[in-house]
C-alpha cells in the first residue's frame, strides 16, 4: 500500500464533532461503506440496511465493554489541565494504573516520578515513572472510594477536540454494553439499536459477545497499543465454532473483537499487536469506524483487507465525504 496516498485520503476524511442521533435521526442513521474482498467490489448503504446485507446464519460478535467516565480534572494552578485513566498495569503489585496527562485536549510533556496530583474530594494520583519512557504514566491512584464509584461521581468521558462540546457518558455506550472497564468506547457497536439487533435476530443473524477493555485512544503514530484485559465466554467459543461447521460467517464488531479472538479464546491480558502481514484466522469479515492513518488500527485493516482494497475504500469514502472517528460513519470489510 502507499502509505503517503493512505495518509493523504484518512486525512481528508471530514471528522464526526456530534453523536448521530443529534446529526439525523438515531444512532443506526449512519452510512456504512462496503467492500468484499473476494471481488472487489465497494458499495455504499446506510447502517439500518445491515441485516439486509448480511446472510441468516451469520455471527457478530460485539466487545459488550462499557464505557468509563475516566478523565478528570487535575486541581491546581493550571485549570486545563486533566488526567485520563487508561488501564490498569497488569501484574503490577503496587495496583497502579496507566494514566495520561493533558491538556486543552493535547499531550501534556510535564511530570516528574512522585509528584502527587489532587484530584477532586480529596483523591490524588503519584506519577511513579513513565510506561516504557514513553507517553503514557504508571502512577498509584489514592482515592476515597473505589475507582469506579469514584469515576462515577468525579469523572466525565474521554473527548478529543474534534468534538463540539462535552456530552454525557450514556453518548459513549453502546446499547449492549455490560462490564465497566473501557477508557474509551468500542465505537464500531455504537451505532446499534434495540429495533436493529431485533431484526438481526429475526433475519437468522446471530449475536455473541466478549470482552476486552480498551485503553486511550491517543497513541502517537508507531506507538503500539498497550496491554488490554479481554474476556472470550466458552459458549461464544462454541458458537463461533457452531458457524463455521454450518458454513456461516463471523464478523468481528470493532478492532477490539479482532485483538480478543486472535488472541485466544479464553481470558487474560493481550499485548497482541497486528500487523498488515499478519494472519488473520478467526474471522469472515470486520465492522469498523474510519480511523486515522497513524493509528494501529490501520495495520489491523489492512491484515483484514489486503493492501490494495483498504486503499480504494479509504479513497472511495473520502471523496463520498463519509465522517470518522467515534461519532462517525462505518465500514463493513467483508473477506
Amino acid at each position: 500500500m502507499s502509505v503517503t496516498l493512505e495518509r493523504e485520503e484518512a486525512a481528508s476524511l471530514p471528522e464526526a464533532r456530534e453523536p448521530a442521533e443529534v446529526r439525523g435521526a438515531g444512532r443506526d442513521d449512519v452510512r456504512l461503506l462496503v467492500a468484499r474482498r473476494g471481488s472487489g467490489r465497494i458499495d455504499h448503504a446506510v447502517f439500518a440496511e445491515l441485516p439486509e446485507l448480511l446472510d441468516p446464519g451469520d455471527l457478530l460478535v460485539v466487545n459488550t465493554s462499557a464505557t468509563l467516565p475516566a478523565a478528570l480534572p487535575v486541581l491546581g494552578a493550571d485549570p486545563a489541565l486533566r488526567l485520563h485513566l487508561s488501564a490498569p498495569v497488569p501484574g503490577d503489585e503496587r495496583s497502579a494504573w496507566l494514566v495520561e496527562l493533558r491538556r486543552d485536549g493535547r499531550r501534556f510533556h510535564g511530570g516528574a516520578p512522585g509528584l502527587v496530583l489532587r484530584l477532586p474530594a480529596g483523591g490524588a494520583v503519584v506519577l511513579l515513572e513513565r510506561d516504557g519512557g514513553g507517553r503514557l504514566w504508571r502512577a498509584a491512584l489514592r482515592l476515597p472510594s473505589g475507582v469506579l464509584h469514584y469515576l462515577a461521581r468525579h469523572g466525565q468521558p474521554i473527548r478529543y477536540s474534534h468534538t463540539r462540546r462535552d456530552w454525557p457518558l450514556a453518548r459513549y455506550q453502546t446499547v449492549y454494553a455490560t462490564e465497566p472497564g473501557s477508557a474509551e468506547m468500542p465505537s464500531a457497536g455504537r451505532a446499534f439499536t434495540p429495533e436493529l439487533i431485533t431484526r438481526l435476530v429475526a433475519a437468522g443473524i446471530d449475536v455473541a459477545p466478549l470482552v476486552l477493555h480498551t485503553g486511550v485512544s491517543s497513541l502517537e503514530a508507531g506507538e503500539a497499543p498497550h496491554a488490554e484485559w479481554y474476556s472470550v465466554p466458552p459458549f461464544t467459543s462454541e458458537r463461533i465454532a457452531l458457524v463455521r461447521r454450518m458454513g456461516g460467517r463471523v464478523i468481528a464488531v470493532g478492532t477490539t473483537v479482532v485483538r480478543a479472538l486472535e488472541s485466544g479464546h479464553d481470558e487474560g491480558w493481550t499485548d497482541l499487536v497486528i500487523e498488515p502481514d499478519t494472519p488473520i484466522e478467526s474471522l469472515d469479515g470486520l465492522l469498523t469506524g474510519f480511523h486515522d492513518s497513524d493509528s494501529s488500527h490501520q495495520a489491523m485493516l489492512e491484515a483484514v483487507a489486503g493492501p490494495d482494497l483498504l486503499e480504494r475504500s479509504y479513497a472511495e469514502a473520502a471523496r463520498a465525504g463519509y465522517l470518522r472517528h467515534e461519532f462517525g460513519d462505518l465500514h463493513l470489510i467483508l473477506v
